[in-house]
């Protein structure tokens, strides 16, 4: 058996070990009035969405329903459906920014199924491209990101459309 290692990701790891509390960071997020400090592109009615502040690419983000609930089932119809047009506005503004090859869409329900917040369920959204994955992390124990997060979010927050007609101001 192959085995794939991303070391890279020991230091998210260990930032989501120190000062572990029982609040949710997505709340507590919500709750703050610093969207930028943040990293919080835009609000809507029923989600959010958020930089990844550990991302594995640039433009990695995260869509997050406002209700705390570990899992999708548990969305109500209209939370559900906005949760997947912002997903999808955000997919297009992702390819016109980035022009990415391919993207990882993905949910990870339950901490076996790699969930890091695993009690606040949320979409994550990763641009690939050729090549991406290369020899850096596994020798060098080094993620090369071409851009700053702040850029990222510059970029990103500058489109608004994300969240579409459900965008709240803050």
């Amino acid at each position: 058996m192959d085995h794939l290692w991303a070391p890279w990701r020991s230091k998210y790891i260990q930032e989501a070990s120190k000062g572990k509390s029982d609040s949710c960071l997505f709340c507590r997020v919500l709750e703050e009035n610093d969207d930028e400090g943040n990293l919080v592109v835009c609000r809507g009615k029923n989600v959010f969405v958020i930089l990844n502040k550990f991302p594995y690419n640039p433009g990695h983000v995260m869509i997050v329903p406002r209700r705390h609930v570990p899992s999708l089932e548990l969305l109500g119809e209209s939370e559900g459906a906005e949760l997947f047009s912002v997903t999808s506005r955000t997919l297009r503004v992702l390819r016109e920014l980035y022009s990415p090859d391919g993207f990882n869409v993905g949910v990870n329900i339950g901490r076996v199924a790699g969930a890091g917040i695993e009690q606040h369920v949320h979409i994550h959204i990763v641009p690939r491209w050729s090549g991406d994955a290369n020899f850096m992390p596994v020798i060098a124990e080094t993620k090369v990101l071409p851009e700053s997060l702040q850029d990222t979010y510059k970029k990103i927050s500058q489109r608004r459309s994300i969240c579409g007609e459900e965008a709240l101001d803050r």
